[in-house]
């Protein structure tokens, strides 16, 4: 069961950097956020009561509810649903997807330690390597913060990679931060979509003239 959720996880990340909407965008967060709850609730030995309820509470009440409500938020607010036209076209963006999946195996086949999940730690680096491409191919703000979100997932499967042991203290750090951050990002963007509809960078970029 768990190598299903993973392999569904790992497909919603190629989903995620061919996708041309923003909507799509915090549908598959969401998607995404339901099954880390599934892959760490199958992958500990041992649930405690504590850890179970930090595990629910990081991935559906955060990851699948508050996280997509914010983003929604802000594309009613910007009335900004549609990827950039000048962002990377999606047959380079699947190009480029099974290079980094192939990078992604390579790295941890290499890399191996009786500690370390090969699986785990392969998804993770793919979740890793597609977070960037968001965020270095796209120019919308919008797009970016999606791409954090997926660099933060990429951080949570890491600690499942490492053992079965979830560390409390870092992801707690994690889950405040991301919300932090998201909060920030998320009125940023709404307190500017009424003078610059595009969310561009390059646009901010002009602010400071």
């Amino acid at each position: 069961m768990t190598i299903f959720l993973i392999l569904l996880y790992a497909l919603s990340l190629v989903y995620i950097s061919i996708a041309e909407r923003f909507r799509t965008y915090v549908t598959l967060i969401a998607f995404q956020g339901l099954l880390l709850f599934g892959i760490s609730f199958f992958e500990l030995k041992k649930v405690e009561t504590l850890n179970l309820i930090f595990i629910f509470s990081e991935t559906i009440i955060f990851k699948t509810i508050i996280v997509p409500i914010l983003l929604y938020r802000v594309i009613e607010k910007t009335k900004s649903n549609k990827v950039h036209k000048k962002s990377l076209p999606g047959y380079y963006s699947i190009i480029l997807v099974s290079f980094m999946l192939v990078i992604s195996y390579l790295i941890s086949f290499f890399l191996q330690h009786p500690s370390i999940d090969k699986i785990y730690f392969t998804v993770s680096l793919f979740a890793l390597f597609s977070g960037l491409l968001l965020i270095i191919t796209h120019k919308k703000i919008f797009s970016q913060m999606v791409g954090f979100l997926v660099l933060e997932n990429a951080v949570f499967l890491f600690s499942l990679a490492i053992g079965n042991e979830m560390p409390m203290l870092i992801n707690t750090g994690i889950l405040l931060d991301i919300f932090i951050s998201v909060l920030i990002l998320g009125s940023f963007a709404t307190k500017i979509g009424d003078t610059i509809q595009s969310l561009e960078t390059e646009e901010l970029s002009h602010l400071k003239d």
